[in-house]
């Protein structure tokens, strides 16, 4: 009987379930595959890639059938959505088969490799009805989420700069890409995300210090209304960091992207008048507050989010403009 009982279970949760899968299972289409693999909501139904033994390996570990051609994979399973985590340069004609399969598509970021590329698959979704959205993952960070709401409650103030520190080692894939596309767009995004409006200007210092093909260190100064903006990236310093800061004109706040904590500083001043009357601040010590926020893993929280979306028809945090957006910037930038 617990045996009908259990069987019986899962035929109802596949059936209630979407039909997920992944096409490229590199460094983060098998993260992807795992994440749909333990969601209640999800039913991971194949997998793709050209590397038949590392595809046949995530398949049979996820429990799904393995595709060596995406195009089999969505004319066989028909999932309801599909991440896309091949390449960049890639990425416009695998979206396109997928958005012409009726599925919903979450593609890695970048978008595409280049705008056109990248407005022309929005278009298509938009025409066929599919959601699309951007893997720009930090987004879900829970530290990222928990300091937009810090922002928007004002509790910093007049922002009037924001910078990021993402660095480490050269990474054992890089898809082709240099460190701007690979690291800084993430930032970007961040900057854009929570400052709610995009840079007038940027200037760029980079170089090729020990990669000849690419360029693997960055400085970039983006001028927003109001606000400067910092990134420096680099495949260079030999300890990771991932670090946000915001100073406003009422606190202070540092986000650890990889530890999840906010280190929340509040100024604390008073304005006065010297003897001669002249205008003066006198500062005194600042308040520090260590946020609690509850630890997740961004991609699970993203995969999640994605899936909730197509099944009561909301729209994506993250959407197409989104990653144009991002991916404009980071391409003028070069």
């Amino acid at each position: 009987m617990g045996d009908i009982l259990i069987k019986v279970t899962r035929i109802i949760w596949v059936y209630m379930a979407l039909k997920t899968a992944v096409i490229g299972i590199g460094n983060m289409g098998r993260h992807h595959a795992r994440v749909y693999s333990g969601l209640k909501s999800s039913c991971l139904v194949g997998v793709s890639d050209i590397n038949k033994n590392a595809g046949t390996a995530i398949a049979s570990k996820f429990g799904c059938n393995f595709y060596s051609d995406y195009l089999e994979l969505l004319k066989r399973e028909s999932p309801d959505i599909v991440s896309i985590c091949v390449p960049t340069h890639l990425h416009y004609a695998v979206a396109k088969s997928v958005i012409e399969s009726g599925s919903h598509l979450l593609i890695e970021k970048p978008i595409s490799h280049n705008i056109k590329e990248a407005e022309e698959l929005v278009k298509m979704a938009k025409d066929a009805g599919v959601k699309l959205t951007v893997g720009h993952v930090e987004r879900f960070n829970p530290a990222i989420r928990k300091l937009k709401d810090i922002v928007v409650a004002g509790k910093l103030g007049n922002i009037t700069s924001i910078m990021a520190q993402r660095v480490g080692l050269f990474p054992s894939q890089i898809d082709g890409n240099n460190v701007i596309i690979d690291l800084a767009i993430h930032d970007i995004d961040i900057f854009n995300y929570i400052l709610g409006k995009e840079p007038e200007s940027v200037v760029i210092s980079s170089g090729r210090a020990l990669n000849n093909k690419s360029e693997d260190y960055a400085d970039i100064f983006l001028k927003y209304s109001g606000t400067n903006g910092f990134i420096e990236v680099n495949w260079i310093t030999p300890v990771k960091i991932r670090i946000l800061t915001l100073t406003g004109t009422l606190g202070f706040a540092q986000v650890n992207y990889i530890t999840q904590t906010i280190n929340l500083y509040k100024t604390v001043y008073e304005k006065n008048y010297d003897q001669f009357g002249d205008f003066v601040l006198k500062f005194g010590n600042p308040e520090m507050e260590k946020l609690q926020v509850e630890r997740a893993e961004p991609i699970r929280l993203e995969l999640e989010h994605f899936v909730d979306c197509i099944k009561n028809n909301k729209d994506p945090l993250v959407s197409g403009e989104d990653g144009i957006k991002a991916l404009r910037i980071a391409l003028n930038i070069l």
